[in-house]
């Protein structure tokens, strides 16, 4: 990174910013693996000239695809064309809070006033078939809160997220997408989504342009919208529902989760009566939620939960074939921690971390909350 004295923070150089594109677009590559990638090499770009051999290693069945430079610069010139931007972790319009969750994107697209990521952040989240009282609930949260100059996160949904970017469309919104910044969903929501960015809002994603949403992306979306707030505030939700995923990361990441109550005849607030049941903080106006909030506001958070930094690498030899059969035979389908996998091998702790790595970037292992992994099995 080049200092930008204007920003106060680090910025990525153009070629930076176009090698940590190429690594996060990579196969197999998330936010940890990406993190884990940096630490280990020191850069996107000796990651990826290292990144075949990592992934031969791990035992994958066909070389990974890595997007060419090309590739990226027609993602950055999408994004231009979008009038958005790809804002790294640690540049200074990077959203502060959802820095200090664990395994943040290293990059997010984003359209519209980075601004916004200053005021102090509060997510409403629910149900998409939201009855009128819940739209109007939303609507009224999202407007008092905006108005006492706090930014309200959703996640562009029908139903509650929809009422709840309307009601702070002119203070402040934050609109998360499950796919590309150019792919809105729903389509009924392209508006809205244009009119968040052009009123001193902002849509981001983590997602590639052009990235239709699937439905394994939104628990991801949920996850972002939980991670941009102080606290997260559910309307209303079923028993089974993404707007209680989102309650659960929350409450996983150390933020405040707030329900509002609901008739135990409607099975729209079962989820949000089940919260309450289970310690979360009742709400019927906005000050019940600033009561909680306000006093965090400016305060430092602890660190993420279960980051297990990387250990000298050059304090012992690069890990052997031997080596990574211990590691494997240690793992199976059930989660277990990385501590217990050095503990039970032997092994040193840089030689555990690089086969974990390999096994990753092979789309071998799979991460949990926690820190823990588990192992994949191999397609037959």
């Amino acid at each position: 990174m080049t200092d930008d004295p204007a920003a106060g923070a680090p910025r990525l150089s153009d070629r930076q910013r176009i090698n940590w594109l190429r690594l996060i677009r990579t196969e197999n590559v998330g936010p940890a693996t990406f993190r884990d990638l940096i630490n280990r090499f020191g850069s996107a770009e000796a990651a990826l000239e290292i990144l075949p051999e990592l992934t031969v290693s791990g035992g994958a069945q066909r070389l990974v695809r890595i997007p060419t430079v090309a590739q990226a610069e027609a993602e950055l010139e999408a994004a231009r064309k979008q009038d958005a931007r790809f804002i790294a972790i640690g540049e200074a319009d990077y959203p502060p809070y959802l820095r200090r969750m664990d395994h943040p994107p290293p990059l997010i697209a984003v359209k519209g006033a980075a601004a916004v990521f200053r005021l102090p952040p509060v997510a409403i989240v629910g149900a998409r078939n939201a009855s009128l009282a819940g739209i109007k609930m939303a609507r009224m949260l999202a407007a008092d809160l905006g108005r006492d100059g706090y930014a309200i996160i959703s996640g562009l949904a029908r139903g509650i997220d929809t009422a709840s970017h309307q009601g702070a469309l002119g203070t402040g919104t934050v609109a998360v997408l499950a796919g590309g910044l150019d792919q809105p969903y729903p389509p009924e929501n392209v508006e809205l989504c244009n009119e968040i960015a052009e009123r001193g809002g902002a849509v981001i994603s983590e997602m590639p342009f052009g990235w239709e949403p699937r439905p394994r992306d939104f628990p991801r979306r949920n996850r972002i919208v939980a991670g941009l707030a102080l606290g997260l505030v559910v309307v209303e939700a079923a028993q089974r529902s993404g707007s209680l995923i989102s309650a659960r990361l929350a409450g996983e990441m150390g933020r405040l989760v707030f329900a509002v109550p609901g008739s135990p005849l409607d099975p729209r607030a079962a989820g949000t009566n089940g919260l309450l049941k289970d310690g979360a903080v009742l709400v019927t106006d906005a000050r019940d939620v600033i009561e909680q909030i306000a006093p965090l506001i400016g305060q430092p958070s602890p660190p993420p939960l279960a980051l297990h930094e990387p250990p000298d690498f050059s304090a012992t030899s690069p890990p052997q074939d031997n080596d990574r059969a211990s590691v494997i035979e240690a793992l199976g389908p059930v989660p277990v921690g990385v501590d217990e996998i050095i503990r039970h091998t032997g092994l040193h702790p840089a030689q555990v971390f690089m086969i974990l790595l390999e096994l990753d970037l092979a789309g071998r292992l799979e991460r949990h909350a926690g820190g823990s992994v588990s192992l994949l099995a191999l397609d037959s």
